[in-house]
């Protein structure tokens, strides 16, 4: 699919004066500059009997209460065969009862909608429902800017996860600085700052602020309270000025004239920025808890100011674990302890201010559009595959076979009284390459998974054995495990690889929890402890997910062991990294190439997520695990994991040749792990398609496996199958025919959910 090329954001823009008229204005901005050569135009809502000046990104505007304007930029968008829309929506901006004309635009639209619900309410009306509702079935994305905003949409409107993105609010990227300077060139050297900023309202709660200066000018006398903002238009047309009028007599009242500074602007970003810049604590007392977003207090918190908030929505979230100050609703006595506090304590005040910006460098306006982007490609591949569903000709829908039985002959043939063996020559054991414990790890995955109801056990012996092999790998004078070994039994190293070391302690995990005997299980789990603090210092991300793998099992049977929980936190933050460092809307993934086992990094990020209520990391997973299956799907429409030949390379699309089961096998189980996190069945309708690549329907028509025996050919070649049947390979496809297999027991709904967990737990 052709890059995107051209984006119409509906919705307020500068210079209006509102707060969504700021946001579309800067988005439109960051998108624009995100891509070379792409185009981006707003559409600009008119309130009713206004006139705006409006820059030339402006390409139509819609007087708010013309219903025929709503209908001929419809038309016009269609006629400028735009890509995406993205409607910018707030109940107040669209004519009609609850904002309805906008209806009628969206109707007409023939590009994908992708829509921004700056409000998300908790008890609407009927009339808002029913537009809510129009608006979320038109649209093939709705982002939300707070997990409160994903939550009501969820529990109120029922919008499947799938359709709902959480992108935060974006901000300048504006450096850490001291307020000394900006304070000199403002006029306020030698004061202590307060700020509030935005449109003045009396849902802001500028009263509150003003009754605690008195209490705050005790322990600080130098203090000032700035307000900056012009009242809010919809308020002058209707009040005049009576509201800031009625602040300012309050001031008097209080003999605080010379402590309060009421700056009636509506300033620019770079002059606000230098207000922002000079306060020392900013400050946000609005009245109402159903805030679901504030671009005020983005903005503060993204130049690492400390905030004293009431806990709205927005603020409950962003203000979390101590990046802020909470004070109750109304609180004047609250709020004034709570600023005096960090006006008086300077390295309190800047141990948040270090909090709040570290936390905020994901929310630049740059990495803002990057998940726009991302947001929109999505949107206009969903929307296409359902263009095409709907008018193209039935296809004829080759049938997959259904999962066999488990047969474990061949890989029966591949274990002796060491372990199981690396290598075969066709069908035949080959002892020259001798043993790994990458391989027997792998063994002992297995072993566990076929402790699931209706699958047969393997014998205690030969479990028993790939567990002592996995006890004499470790090396507890380097604190590893070593990997290759000989037929002889001779170690061939000190110790193994990072992602080795990775994959042994995902395997003693599945064994501490599932293991059937209880004896092994108590094993598994010390000898976990004992090799888990290593993975502290790897580097490489597959160790790392290999190892989260393990903890989601560990945590699961030794929930009080403190150290892998810590492990498990640091692990997962250092994958978002990762993901964070590289992702762009065209390469959302970890590194700057794809190799092998790729959706297990996606898997370890969700079960994760799912384990410690991180919806961040399941996000994460689920957002990098749909963007690799589109790189691993054909043109034909079949399962086609990254080749190796690619390997190393970077930011290229996959090489097809050559494929192996380790890939079809992580991807199985990533797939299992979404369904589980989004109960969406497509996960289970790609999770059948990996596994349909051992049966045949891969690029070459080439069934890999030998049902009879449960033989696995090592790969796909570009012209023939690779006819050597080694102990990787056997292993891969019976761990993804076992889980294919427990998948076949449960029904796909959320009252199966025990059952589910059970798929790939």
């Amino acid at each position: 699919m052709t890059p995107l090329g051209s984006i119409a954001l509906i919705g307020n823009s500068l210079p209006r004066r509102c707060g969504i008229a700021t946001f579309t204005t800067d988005l439109q901005r960051a998108i624009s500059n995100s891509r070379p050569n792409l185009v981006t135009s707003i559409v600009a809502m008119t309130d009713h009997g206004q006139t705006y000046d409006y820059p030339d990104s402006v390409v139509l505007q819609i007087k708010d209460d013309d219903i025929e304007a709503y209908v001929r930029a419809a038309a016009h968008l269609n006629a400028g065969r735009f890509d995406i829309a993205c409607l910018q929506h707030e109940f107040g901006i669209f004519g009609g009862e609850a904002g309805s004309h906008i209806l009628e635009l969206l109707s007409r639209l023939t590009m994908p909608v992708v829509t921004t619900l700056h409000t998300v309410l908790a008890e609407p009306t009927a009339a808002q429902h029913a537009v809510m509702d129009r608006i979320v079935e038109m649209s093939s994305k709705v982002i939300v800017m707070a997990n409160k905003g994903r939550e009501l949409l969820r529990s109120v409107y029922r919008v499947p996860d799938e359709k709902i993105e959480v992108i935060a609010h974006g901000i300048p990227d504006f450096p850490f600085v001291e307020p000394d300077a900006a304070k000199a060139k403002l006029g306020f050297s030698d004061r202590s700052i307060i700020l509030t900023f935005g449109l003045l309202s009396p849902s802001k709660g500028i009263e509150v602020m003003i009754d605690a200066m008195p209490t705050i000018l005790q322990q600080c006398p130098d203090a000032v309270y700035v307000v900056l903002g012009a009242t809010h238009p919809n308020l002058v047309r209707d009040q005049g000025e009576a509201y800031r009028e009625s602040l300012m007599a309050r001031v008097r009242e209080l003999g605080v004239e010379d402590h309060v500074v009421f700056l009636d602007q509506f300033v620019d970003q770079a002059t606000l920025l230098e207000f922002i810049a000079m306060c020392d604590v900013y400050v946000t007392p609005y009245l109402n808890e159903a805030q679901m977003t504030s671009g005020t207090l983005a903005y503060s918190f993204g130049l690492g100011k400390p905030v004293v908030s009431t806990p709205y929505w927005h603020a409950r979230e962003l203000l979390a674990d101590g990046r802020g100050t909470l004070v109750s609703f109304g609180d004047a006595p609250g709020i004034a302890n709570a600023i005096a506090q960090l006006l008086t304590d300077k390295p309190r005040r800047r141990a948040m201010r270090e909090r709040a910006y570290a936390a905020s460098r994901p929310m630049t306006w740059q990495r803002t559009a990057e998940r726009y982007m991302t947001t929109f490609e999505k949107a206009r591949q969903n929307h296409w595959l359902k263009v095409i569903a709907r008018t193209a000709p039935a296809a004829v829908v080759p049938q997959v076979p259904a999962a066999p039985a488990m047969q474990t002959n061949h890989f029966l043939s591949m274990c002796d009284d060491t372990g199981l063996l690396q290598h075969a020559v066709h069908s035949v054991p080959d002892r020259l390459h001798g043993y790994c414990v990458d391989d027997n790890a792998r063994a002992l995955l297995l072993a566990c998974a076929l402790n699931e109801p209706g699958e047969r056990p393997l014998t205690e012996l030969l479990t028993a054995r790939f567990a002592a092999f996995v006890q004499h790998a470790w090396n507890p004078d380097t604190g590893r495990f070593r990997n290759f070994m000989g037929y002889d039994r001779t170690w061939l190293e000190e110790q193994g690889s990072e992602d080795s070391h990775g994959r042994t302690l995902w395997a003693l995990g599945q064994c501490a929890r599932k293991d059937a005997s209880g004896s092994r299980r108590r094993w598994a789990a010390a000898l976990f402890a004992e090799a888990l603090p290593v993975a502290k210092s790897f580097r490489s991300p597959r160790a790392s997910a290999f190892t989260l793998l393990g903890l989601d099992a560990y945590c699961g049977e030794i929930p009080d062991d403190r150290r892998a929980r810590d492990m498990r936190r640091i692990l997962a933050d250092r994958l978002m990294h990762c993901l964070e460092s590289v992702e762009t809307p065209d390469w959302v993934w970890f590194e700057e190439g794809l190799a092998y086992d790729n959706a297990r990094l996606s898997e370890a990020l969700i079960v994760t997520g799912m384990a410690t209520r991180n919806s961040g990391y399941v996000d994460a997973g689920l957002r990098s695990l749909r963007w690799l299956m589109i790189q691993q799907t054909s043109p034909l429409g079949h399962f086609r994991p990254v080749g190796t030949a690619g390997f190393g390379e970077q930011r290229k699309t996959p090489r097809a040749f050559d494929q192996q089961p380790v890939e079809a096998t992580a991807t199985i189980a990533a797939c299992l792990k979404a369904l589980r996190a989004e109960d969406d069945a497509g996960w289970k309708s790609e999770a059948t398609r990996a596994f349909s690549w051992f049966q045949g329907s891969n690029d070459l028509s080439i069934a890999l496996v030998d049902t009879e025996t449960g033989s696995c050919r090592d790969g796909l070649h570009p012209d023939r199958a690779n006819e050597n049947r080694g102990g990787e390979s056997v292993v891969c496809y019976l761990l993804g025919l076992a889980e294919i297999r427990q998948l076949a027991r449960v029904s796909v709904n959320p009252a199966d959910s025990v059952a589910l967990r059970a798929v790939g737990a």
